[in-house]
């Protein structure tokens, strides 16, 4: 059986249904970024979401959708932070009880948003394996329905709105960045942008150090994440089945970037343009600021994926602290 892909009428769905609930953020512009970079940049603030991040556009829409019947036992996932958050604050929207599973070892900034928005929480070994066997036990336990982070056909979806919003403001990009983690924001924005304007290039960027994507990309061939190692951590996951497909689909290219660099850009963005994003966010900028992506002259989008950072552990400050991030 073939695998059901979203679509470009999803996304307008999805915009409508979420519209009362989600911020349409800001696009902000920076001219010494412009100078650095040799291009007009266009940062599409999704920090500025409700939870700090675009997460909340897919879970609202996920738990909009759901029936009555479908949510009477609440909710439920495992995540390390940003996802939990905007599920927790979804399902509060709806008057339904969150459910989330987190590793022990997940930012205390995300356990504490995850808290205040009134979800559930039950802590487990940071291990994929432990996650989803809690999350398991949690849901036999609850009668809870799961809504998975990023695979979701709603998720994808809601997601894709942010890029909508994007171009509606700057119809005349000549290219969108998106980061990839799970692939749910960079499937929704592939899929928004080439609906809207197909001859828009679209480029995913990747930590060197969790290059899943980059290598599957370049092989053609699904590349599971296994031990990544980055301080994006909101980028730390394997893409799912259906957002490898519509990355294939609806991606121009991949590109990687380093460490050094994802902090170079998260520093630029926090001293020049005044704004908190993490790591994660991070990567889009450091991939024009390196030339991984050749923008010179062009009008370029980045998708700026969210701002939740421990700030207790600062990259330019704690050297050897663990992850920070989504």
């Amino acid at each position: 059986m073939s695998l059901k892909l979203p679509t470009w009428e999803d996304i307008q769905a999805a915009a409508k249904r979420i519209q009362p609930f989600a911020h349409r953020t800001p696009v902000l512009t920076s001219s010494l970024v412009n100078e650095r970079v040799g291009a007009s940049v266009f940062f599409k603030c999704e920090n500025f979401q409700k939870v700090g991040a675009f997460k909340f556009r897919g879970a609202t829409n996920a738990v909009q959708l759901l029936s009555e019947e479908e949510c009477q036992f609440g909710v439920a996932t495992h995540s390390s932070g940003n996802h939990a958050a905007a599920l927790a604050l979804a399902a509060k929207m709806r008057g339904i009880p969150a459910y989330v599973v987190m590793p022990d070892n997940a930012p205390e900034v995300k356990k504490r948003a995850v808290a205040d928005y009134g979800a559930n929480i039950t802590f487990c070994e940071p291990t994929l394996e432990a996650r989803e066997t809690t999350l398991a036990q949690v849901r036999e336990e609850t009668g809870a329905r799961e809504i998975h982070p990023y695979h979701p056909l709603p998720i994808i979806a809601g997601q894709g709105t942010a890029a909508v919003e994007l171009l509606e403001e700057v119809p005349d990009l000549d290219m969108v960045l998106s980061p990839i983690g799970g692939g749910g924001l960079m499937s929704g924005t592939g899929l928004a942008v080439k609906s809207l304007h197909p001859s828009v290039r679209v480029v995913g960027v990747e930590p060197q150090g969790a290059d899943d994507a980059y290598r599957s990309f370049a092989s053609g061939q699904f590349v599971p994440s296994i031990g990544p190692n980055t301080i994006a951590d909101g980028l730390l996951t394997s893409m799912s089945p259906r957002t490898w497909k519509m990355i294939q689909i609806y991606v121009d290219e991949v590109v990687t970037v380093s460490e050094d660099a994802i902090v170079e850009a998260m520093r630029l963005v926090w001293e020049r343009m005044k704004i908190i994003i993490e790591p994660s966010s991070a990567v889009t900028l450091a991939a024009l600021m390196t030339g991984a992506v050749s923008a010179e002259g062009k009008k370029v989008g980045l998708m700026v994926s969210g701002g939740n950072v421990d700030l207790a552990r600062l990259p330019w400050v704690c050297h050897n602290c663990p992850t920070l991030g989504s």
